[in-house]
């Protein structure tokens, strides 16, 4: 992500921190709405242990009052056989899940063939309860023999659910675990290249602050910089500018020089005609040559002084651009 352009990196970290919360909720509250229908799930399986113990209470305490009958009975039965069917096939419409596992599955093949036995015992104790004392009996024996081991298996299974309830909301916080590393890691990662970013922009201020304290019109020095493109296309037009001056502010010292010397070599011979101009002064028509000449001379030198002024004025003014332009 170094290359990348600055608003490219912010969109970038923006969204994956947008879509890391946003998994985080959702799935939250998906394996939350899971544990509720678990709840549900385990609080049906409870029942079924609660339900085969009443069922017993409710056979004994009939076999000792004669005069009572079969409803509350049946409707502990009908309330089992209804509770083993939801819990074996499931019903979406009231959050119950199918047999999640097969360790689930074959506790409730257990409890459902003892309650298949348990059943027969109670339809069997149903029919002689009125007339056969004998088989009402051992109708009495055989519920109470398989009412513990039903008891047991039921209970086997409401903690074969609970376990895997747990094992479910394990899985929550490890995952909420994982999902709170991870956004740590992504704020500082994002802190790091924000960090980056400000440096670098850092970096370019104090170079253009350092063009304009530049004291004395010298050669401006370019930058180097490994930064964002933003940044990067900024500093490599400040950089081409910056060679462009630097070359014209060459062009105009090297013609300056080249002025000088030009004014230097004519005033020397200027020197050599005033000489010469002594010499042959007793001459008249010579003299009128050589003060043509002089005349020539001197205006060639006034010439090139105008030049020089003119080039010293354009040195001055590419001075003057350079602190305009980089204050």
């Amino acid at each position: 992500m170094k290359s990348k352009k600055i608003s490219t990196k912010i969109k970038t970290i923006g969204i994956i921190f947008f879509l890391l919360m946003l998994s985080i909720i959702l799935t939250t509250i998906y394996l939350n709405q899971k544990n509720k229908k678990d709840a549900t799930t385990i609080n049906i399986a409870s029942t079924q242990s609660m339900l085969t113990q009443k069922i017993s209470k409710d056979i004994f305490y009939n076999y000792n009052n004669k005069n009572l009958g079969f409803v509350e009975l049946n409707e502990d039965v009908k309330h089992f056989s209804k509770n083993l069917n939801l819990l074996k096939n499931g019903d979406k419409l009231i959050g119950i899940i199918k047999v999640p596992t097969p360790e689930i599955e074959k506790q409730l093949g257990k409890v459902e063939s003892l309650w298949q036995e348990f059943l027969s015992y109670i339809i069997a104790y149903q029919k002689n309860a009125s007339n056969n004392k004998i088989q009402t009996k051992k109708s009495i024996n055989n519920i109470q023999n398989s009412n513990l081991e039903l008891l047991q298996e039921a209970d086997i299974l409401v903690n074969f659910y609970i376990e895997y309830s747990e094992k479910k909301i394990d899985y929550i916080k490890q995952f909420q675990y994982l999902s709170a590393i991870a956004l740590l890691i992504l704020i500082f990662y994002g802190f790091t290249q924000f960090r980056r970013i400000e440096t670098h922009a850092q970096e370019f201020l104090n170079f253009s602050k350092q063009m304009v304290e530049n004291p004395d019109n010298t050669h401006l020095k370019t930058l180097n910089i490994n930064a964002e493109s933003e940044i990067n296309e900024a500093t490599n037009t400040l950089n081409m500018f910056i060679n462009k001056v630097n070359t014209a502010m060459d062009y105009s010292a090297v013609a300056i020089e080249q002025s000088k010397n030009a004014s230097s070599k004519l005033e020397e011979i200027t020197d050599e005609f005033d000489k010469v101009l002594d010499e042959l002064k007793d001459s008249t028509d010579v003299t009128q040559h050589l003060d043509k000449s002089e005349d020539m001379v001197i205006e060639s030198t006034e010439e090139l002084i105008n030049s020089t002024k003119k080039l010293q004025k354009l040195k001055d003014e590419l001075d003057k651009l350079v602190n305009s332009l980089t204050r």
